[in-house]
C-alpha cells in the first residue's frame, strides 16, 4: 500500500511539474510586446494595423499591443525609458539618437519615401518655395520629429538661418487642419489622409511633395528610408527569437501591400481611418503605397542621405562620427521565409 502511495505521490508530482513547465512555457510565449506608433491612422504607418487586422502577429505566436502616439518624438521617449519595446516611426531617429549616444535600429524597413507633404495655407499665396518660409510659423507633428527635421533642412537648404522660422507641434488629422483654418501655422508638414482632406477643402496646396521615391529624391537629393520598426539594440540582441518573428509578420505585411490594391488594403484598414471619405482614402494610398518596400530591406543609399538631411541642420549630427552599420539591421527581414 505504502509503495502505490509513494508511486502516487511521485507520478502527481511529476504531472505537476510539468504543468508547471508548460504554463512558464506559454506566458513566455504570450509575453506582450507593446508598439508605439506614431500616428497609427496615418498611411505612412499603415502596416503596423495592417498586420494586427490580417492576423499576422498571433500567425507568428505573438502578443503585440500597438499604442497610439501623435508624434514620433514621443513615442521614441517612451521606447528609450522602456515603457515600450519598439517605435514605427521613422528611421531618421536611429541617426540622431546614436548621436546622443543611444543606439536603436531599424529591422524592418516599412518605406523607402517620407510619405509628407509640406502644405501652404491658401491664405498665404506668397509662399512660393521654402525661401518664403522665413518670418513665417510652420506646423510639424511636434518637435524633435521627423516632420520637424525635414522641415528645417527644407529652410536650412534654401538658405535660411536659424531663427528665421519659427516649427510649432500641432500633429497631425484635425490639430493640424484646426491650426491651418485659425492662421496658427501658414505651411506645414503632414500626411495622408490629411493631405487629401485640405485639398478637397481647397484650404491649402502642396508645395514640396515627398509622396514617392522620385519626388523625394528631387526634395532631398536621394532616397529617404523613412517608416519602419524600430527598437533598442541591446533588445534587440536579447530577444533575437521575438525580433525574427515580428520582422516574418511585418514582411508578409508588406508582402499583403505589394500583392493588393488599394481597395482591398483599405477595407482592411478601421473604418474610422477614411475620416468619412472612403473613396479619397483608397485614392491617396493608390498615389502612395509605392512608398512601402517589397521586403523590409533598408534601401542601399538611403541612410547616406538621412546622415546628409540630418548633417543639413542639427547640430546633434553635424561634425559627429554615425556608424551607420549600427542604425539599422537586415538580419531578421533576410532570414523570413
Amino acid at each position: 500500500m505504502r509503495s502505490s502511495r509513494s508511486l502516487f505521490h511521485t507520478v502527481a508530482f511529476s504531472a505537476l511539474l510539468a504543468a508547471a513547465s508548460f504554463t512558464s512555457g506559454a506566458a513566455h510565449a504570450a509575453d506582450k510586446i507593446t508598439i508605439m506608433v506614431g500616428g497609427y491612422e496615418k498611411q505612412i504607418y499603415l502596416p503596423a494595423k495592417l498586420a494586427e487586422s490580417l492576423g499576422y502577429f498571433k500567425d507568428e505566436g505573438l502578443d503585440v499591443e500597438l499604442l497610439n502616439e501623435a508624434a514620433g518624438v514621443d513615442a521614441e521617449n517612451q521606447l528609450l525609458a522602456g515603457a515600450v519595446q519598439g517605435v514605427v516611426g521613422f528611421y531618421d531617429h536611429c541617426v540622431d539618437l546614436q548621436a546622443k549616444g543611444k543606439f536603436v535600429e531599424s529591422i524592418v524597413q516599412f518605406s523607402q519615401a517620407p510619405g509628407e507633404v509640406e502644405m501652404v495655407s491658401s491664405k498665404h499665396p506668397e509662399i512660393k518655395s521654402p525661401a518664403d518660409f522665413k518670418g513665417k510659423t510652420l506646423g510639424v507633428t511636434g518637435l524633435g520629429s521627423s516632420t520637424n527635421f525635414l522641415t528645417l533642412f527644407m529652410a536650412s537648404k534654401a538658405g535660411l538661418k536659424p531663427g528665421d522660422v519659427v516649427t510649432v507641434p500641432v500633429g497631425a488629422g484635425g490639430t493640424f487642419i484646426a491650426a491651418m483654418q485659425q492662421d496658427q501655422i501658414q505651411a506645414g508638414m503632414t500626411t495622408e489622409p490629411t493631405i487629401s482632406r485640405l485639398i478637397k477643402t481647397g484650404e491649402a496646396s502642396v508645395l514640396v511633395d515627398m509622396r514617392t521615391v522620385e519626388s523625394t529624391r528631387q526634395a532631398l537629393g536621394g532616397t529617404y528610408p523613412a517608416a519602419s520598426l524600430y527598437m533598442e539594440a541591446s533588445w534587440v540582441d536579447a530577444h533575437k527569437e521575438e525580433a525574427q518573428k515580428l520582422a516574418n509578420a511585418f514582411v508578409k505585411t508588406l508582402k499583403y501591400i505589394n500583392t493588393h490594391s488599394a481597395a482591398e488594403i483599405a477595407d482592411k484598414m478601421p473604418k474610422d481611418f477614411y475620416v468619412g471619405d472612403k473613396d479619397g482614402y483608397v485614392k491617396a494610398l493608390d498615389a502612395g503605397k509605392g512608398m512601402f518596400t517589397p521586403d523590409g530591406v533598408m534601401p542601399e543609399d538611403g541612410p547616406k542621405t538621412v546622415l546628409a538631411v540630418l548633417s543639413e541642420f542639427s547640430k546633434n549630427v553635424k561634425g559627429k562620427q554615425i556608424d551607420l552599420s549600427k542604425t539599422y539591421t537586415t538580419e531578421f527581414v533576410k532570414n523570413v521565409k
